[in-house]
């Protein structure tokens, strides 16, 4: 089996959960449950499948919950990365704990269900991975794998693998998972303050270091309570 390209993840789970209104009212969104389990709950279990030993979780919103939901864990190992005085968004909440994180680490988005093929994602991601030429690699899946996804997709890919946006008034073929291998060179010369890791995408785009891979399984894109139900049928069968 491929050997991961890193122990480590972090896990972004700072969010507000606007969309997920009115079960957020009274709990992070991490912590909603599907099929039986938090959200944060199949990302950490995913980790663990993979191999992946520690895991770095960024917290805000109703922080107090999240933060002893997932140091109650045993595996993966959890830190916390404390954001609430202020939330950092995307890229500032990578910036935050850079210090914690190896080069390269895995990122994903705390509200992820997936399928995995073949290979788990992390196995296939660290395959592909190439620090000489990537400073990010994100994992990607075409519409026919993305379940409950209605949007026009986010990326376009070359068949080396280079991403470039979805253009205006276009259907792009990808959809980012949420999923995500970093380098640290990505996080150079970043902003101060809250920020979208898309500032940091584009940097990287336009030096032709970043990189998408086609995930081989199922994701599940549950942003809203309407998305839960078909998920929760999905994963049981039922």
């Amino acid at each position: 089996m491929t050997k991961l390209a890193s122990d480590t993840a972090m896990i972004l789970a700072a969010g507000l959960g606007k969309r997920m209104r009115p079960l957020t009212a009274s709990q992070p969104k991490p912590l909603v449950r599907v099929a039986g389990k938090a959200l944060i709950d199949h990302a950490l279990d995913r980790l663990v499948e993979a191999g992946v030993a520690k895991a770095v979780v960024n917290v805000h919103y109703l922080a107090d919950a999240l933060e002893a939901h997932v140091l109650a864990r045993k595996a993966p190992e959890v830190t916390v990365s404390d954001e609430r005085s202020l939330l950092l968004e995307t890229g500032g909440g990578m910036i935050k704990a850079k210090a914690r994180l190896p080069d390269p680490f895995f990122a994903l988005n705390a509200d992820n269900i997936w399928l995995d093929g073949p290979k788990s994602a992390f196995h296939d991601l660290s395959r592909r991975w190439d620090p000489d030429t990537m400073d990010a690699l994100l994992l990607v899946v075409p519409h026919a794998r993305a379940c409950n996804f209605n949007g026009p997709g986010d990326f376009h890919m070359d068949p080396l693998g280079h991403l470039s946006r979805r253009r205006d008034g276009r259907i792009a073929p990808f959809i980012y998972t949420g999923i995500q291998l970093v380098s640290h060179r990505l996080l150079r010369d970043a902003p101060e303050g809250p920020f979208s890791t898309n500032i940091l995408w584009n940097r990287a785009m336009e030096e032709g270091r970043l990189f998408g891979l086609s995930f081989t399984g199922l994701w599940f894109e549950v942003g809203t309570p309407q998305a839960i139900r078909p998920t929760e049928e999905a994963l049981t069968g039922g």
